[in-house]
Order: structure tokens, then C-alpha cells, then sequence
């Protein structure tokens, strides 16, 4: 693959001229909302923050801007506590949380009341929608946009106390009902939620919106550089508008940049959770999930994220990421790092007739072909052994180079063996394939007068050791699920494929903590080592070739 990364993205070229004309002591955040679990778009912004705290020799806080009681709990801080520290970012300091500046968020607030820019509508919700207008509709001013100060701030305090019911009043900025961007339309600012908060319990019965508590915050911490996506750019006037009319000792600049949407790939947190909560997925680090979590679990590890993430770049313009380039920065990476070993994922029995019952030839292979400083691994060629069902064929097609009647393959690191014949059930499934070795065969040898070009994967049916293998693949069969009208309508049925009978060499053993290759089959990744006394659980990582992308082709 090119690596075509450009040198300075736009963002850094703001950074640039903001230092040229004497910005100091630059500041960043990653500031997510604990209301669900990181996924891969997050990670470009952690990527994105941290890294330029880094180039910029400044700093970045991870804050949790935790406003909604409704939605956020200890569980999802824990989770992207985890996930930003497994990226590498943040492992000397505690995070941040927007709840610690509750109270100077209401004094905030207090002040815009004071210089009569925020006031207490009176209002249901439904009638603030309504008055709001429309892009070709200016707004309508609430009655009550003109209360004094007096009144606003008693009612305000009353709404702290808990004196009304939730939706009888909102704290709203006064800005402009008749301002072309919708967000400007005295925005609510403050709302009554009587919900226990995750950490702050029963003190407040008043929560300030995103929108007002994101800035605020950015100017508490002294961030000079308040870094989001794209979606955030009509709002970046409110974010202004607060900065501006507060007075505050720090003025961040938000720039936005777009977010990273990928292909066959859902990252609405909204309907992660609803293929959460529904079961369509087994929780939030299914490995069939663009998670963090379900990222790690199928073997994704942060230097693929982080090649991928700078193969897309930083941009001003949204678009669709074709899930295909992080499959190839993982194959990138794993063709360099992962070791070869052997396992048979659907098995049948193939005995070797003229190999003695007691005899075992000792075979050494490679760990890494192209690599010799991996080493070596002992294998055991016995009279009994699997390969994958697949690999035999009792009517092959043409240009079938695999193991049929008559017909000889080479097994991997081992000798040819011809096939003489194969006993089926009663079902008429085969159950034993039938073999004769020839001698002289190892190291490539081919037999006299024969070219042998096919090589199959085998393991001893006497040395062995049992695998669950589950093929994970795309969650999604349509490139851009979103389009659709039910987006579940869209889920691949064979996004996940249990192998439960699978097994595979004992060599595996010794590589549990690492991703490998099972030859000829992907890449996999050790999930769990306990489920049985001698099974280990594999996720497959990720397919030799992109068989998406030739089925495009086709």
C-alpha cells in the first residue's frame, strides 16, 4: 500500500498561524459524553487530540461531558477509560468530568441572566419547538423573553430547588429568533431532570445542555483548541456567542473536521445500542462491532487504528471510508507479525495407509516463512490425520488442485500423499479418506514424472488440541446500512460462523497472547483460553484476500 499521508493537515495549519501570531501553551481535549462505548471514529479524535498535544508539546485532557442522567453511568466511564489508555493516551492523570463544574456552570448561567441575555421560559416544550421557526421561518419570541432579571433569577433558583415539575420551565439564552442558523434561536440553556446523576446523586434538579457546558468547559480547563466533528460547525456560533458573553480568562476556538464514516459499518450510538439491547450482537465488545472493545477482542490492535487513521487523514469534507483499507493496514501488519501455524476449522479423517500405526516423522517448519528470526516448531506427521473438508472433492471441477480419488496433493511442510479411495456414511458424507504416502517427498520434492501444485493444511488426528473458531465477518451486507429504512434489515446473517469442532497443533500453545495465522485460512486472535479444559476460543481477525472485494468485481 502507498502511503500517501500528507504532511500538514488543515487543522495543523490553523495551529501553525495561531503560534505564529503568539499562541502559547496549547491545550486539547477529547471530551466524550459516558453514554455508550468508544468506537472507531472515536479513535480517530483520540488519535487526532493526543497526537497533536504531542507534536505541539501542549497537553490534552480526557473530560466526560456528563449532563444527561438519563443516558450516562460508572460502567461507560470505566469502559473509555480503558479504551483511550489502550490507544496509549493518558496514563498520568485522572480524567475530567464536566459534573465537577456544575456550580460554576449555574454561576455562568447566573451571569448571562444578570446581563439579561438568558431568561425562564414558562413554556412547554412542544410550544418552544413550534415558535422556533423554520430555515425559511424566522422565530417567534417567547412572552416570556422579556421577564426582568428579578424574576428570572428567582425562578432560576427555584428550578435548583426543586420547586416545579420537569418540562415547567427551561433557562434559555436570549439571542436572536430571527438569526438564519436555527441554533441561535434563544437555545435552551438549562432544563429540570429529576434523575439521580451517576456522580453527583440528588443535588441537582437542573442539567445545563451540551451546548452550554461543552465551551464552558474548554474555557475552565484552558483549552485553546477545541478540536470536533463536523457536525458541530453550525454551532459553533452558540459556542461563540457563550464565549463572548461570559466573562472568562480563556477563549477556545472550536474547528471541526469530518468525521470518519465507514463502509458495511454502523457508529450511531443510538443504533449500536439498539443492536445491543435487541441481541443482535452479543454486547458492546461483540468483535463483529466497530467498538474499541469489539475492535481489541477480534485482534485489531492501536497501530493498525492508528496507520489507518492517518491513511484517511484530517479533512473539511465528509465521506465514506471504504471498510477495506483497515482490512489492508491489518493484513499490512499482521503479514510482518503473525506467526504461521496450522489448524482445520471443519475436519475429516484421512489415514495415511502405508505409514506404520506407531510411527511418527518429525517435521520442522517455519514459524514465519518470510521471516527466519521467529524460529522453528516441531510437527508430527502420524498415520492419522485432518485436513479441511473442503479440501477433497469427490467430483472435483477443473483446475481443482486439491486431494480426490486418484489424484495426489502436498501436505504442508510434509510429504505427497495420493488418495486411493474413502468410506462414507450412511448419509452418504464422508467420513474417511483413504491415502499413501510417497517417500522422498519432503522439502518440496516432488515425485518422479509428477508436478504436485497443490499444498493442504493438515494437523495430527493424535497430537491435537480442540479449537471453537468463529469466523466473523462484516456486520453489515450493504456498504451504507444507514440508507436503509430499518438499517437491521441490512445485517449480513453470516456476519459470525461457530466452528465448534475445529482443532489445530499444539505448537498454538505457545502463541495465545498474539495473533496468527492459521495457514491458507486469516488471521486470528485468542478470545478466551478457559472454555474447556484443552479448548482455546479464536475470533478470526481478518481473511488472507478481500473475497468482499472480488465479490464486487464478479
Amino acid at each position: 500500500m502507498s502511503e500517501n499521508i500528507p504532511t500538514k493537515n488543515f487543522i495543523q495549519k490553523i495551529i501553525d498561524d495561531d503560534i505564529k501570531n503568539g499562541q502559547q501553551n496549547l491545550k486539547f481535549r477529547f471530551p466524550p459524553e459516558p453514554n455508550g462505548y468508544l468506537h472507531i471514529g472515536h479513535a480517530k479524535s483520540i488519535l487526532l487530540n493526543y497526537g497533536l498535544a504531542e507534536e505541539y508539546d501542549g497537553s490534552c485532557n480526557l473530560r466526560f461531558d456528563d449532563t444527561n442522567p438519563s443516558t450516562e453511568n460508572q460502567e461507560f466511564v470505566d469502559s473509555i477509560k480503558s479504551d483511550v489508555a489502550w490507544l496509549g493516551f493518558n496514563l498520568d492523570k485522572d480524567p475530567l468530568f464536566a459534573s465537577d463544574y456544575f456550580e460554576k456552570l449555574y454561576e455562568f448561567a447566573h451571569e448571562l441572566i444578570n446581563k439579561e441575555l438568558a431568561y425562564v421560559d414558562s413554556q412547554d416544550q412542544e410550544t418552544i419547538k413550534l415558535q422556533r421557526g423554520t430555515l425559511t421561518k424566522p422565530g417567534i419570541n417567547s412572552p416570556f423573553r422579556n421577564r426582568d432579571k428579578e424574576t428570572n433569577i428567582q425562578l432560576f433558583q427555584q428550578m435548583r430547588n426543586g420547586d416545579f415539575n420537569e418540562g415547567e420551565h427551561v433557562l434559555r439564552a436570549k439571542i436572536d429568533m430571527s438569526s438564519p442558523n436555527l441554533n441561535m434561536r434563544d437555545p435552551t440553556i438549562y432544563r429540570i431532570r429529576k434523575i439521580t446523576h451517576y456522580r453527583t446523586g440528588d443535588k441537582w434538579n437542573i442539567f445545563p445542555m451540551y451546548d452550554f457546558t461543552q465551551c464552558l468547559s474548554d474555557a475552565i480547563e484552558n483549552v485553546t483548541h477545541s478540536i470536533c466533528t463536523l457536525e458541530f460547525e453550525d454551532h459553533r456560533p452558540l459556542y461563540n456567542w457563550v464565549i463572548e458573553n461570559i466573562d472568562l480568562n480563556c477563549k477556545p476556538k472550536q474547528i471541526e473536521f469530518a468525521r470518519l464514516d465507514l463502509s458495511f459499518t454502523i457508529t450511531s450510538k443510538r443504533k449500536l445500542h439498539t443492536l445491543v439491547t435487541e441481541k443482535k450482537v452479543n454486547g458492546w465488545d461483540d468483535p463483529r462491532l466497530p467498538t474499541l472493545k469489539g475492535l481489541k477482542k477480534r485482534g485489531i490492535t492501536p497501530t493498525i487504528l492508528e496507520r489507518f487513521c492517518k491513511l484517511v487523514g484530517v479533512t473539511k469534507k465528509d465521506a465514506l471510508i471504504d471498510v477495506s483499507l483497515l482490512e489492508t493496514c491489518a493484513r499490512d501488519e499482521f503479514d510482518k507479525k503473525a506467526p504461521r501455524l496450522m489448524a482445520v476449522l471443519d475436519p475429516v479423517k484421512v489415514i495415511i495407509e502405508n505409514l506404520p500405526e506407531n510411527e511418527e516423522i518429525s517435521i520442522e517448519a517455519q514459524n514465519h516463512p518470510k521471516d527466519k528470526t521467529f524460529g522453528t516448531r516441531k510437527l508430527k506427521l502420524t498415520k492419522e490425520i485432518f485436513i479441511e473438508s473442503t479440501d477433497f472433492e469427490e467430483n472435483p471441477p477443473k483446475k481443482f488442485f486439491r486431494l480426490s480419488v486418484g489424484k495426489s496433493v502436498r501436505l504442508r511442510y510434509g510429504f505427497v500423499i495420493t488418495c486411493t479411495r474413502i468410506d462414507k456414511d450412511q448419509n452418504g458424507n464422508i467420513n474417511t479418506i483413504y491415502c499413501n504416502y510417497i517417500p522422498k517427498t519432503l522439502n518440496g520434492v516432488n515425485p518422479e514424472g509428477q508436478k504436485i501444485k497443490g499444498i493442504i493444511h493438515w494437523v495430527s488426528a493424535s497430537e491435537n488440541m480442540k479449537l471453537k473458531v468463529n469466523l466473523i465477518d462484516r456486520l453489515f451486507s450493504v456498504a451504507e446500512p444507514n440508507r436503509e429504512n430499518d438499517f437491521l434489515t441490512a445485517l449480513n446473517p453470516t456476519s459470525l460462523v461457530e466452528m465448534a469442532n475445529a482443532i489445530g497443533e499444539t505448537n498454538l500453545l505457545e502463541f495465545v497472547s498474539q495473533t496468527v495465522q492459521f495457514e491458507r485460512l486469516g488471521y486470528f486472535t485468542v478470545e478466551n483460553q478457559t472454555i474447556g479444559s484443552d479448548c482455546l476460543v479464536y475470533n478470526r481477525t481478518i481473511t488472507l484476500r478481500d473475497s468482499w472485494g472480488k465479490m464486487k468485481k464478479n
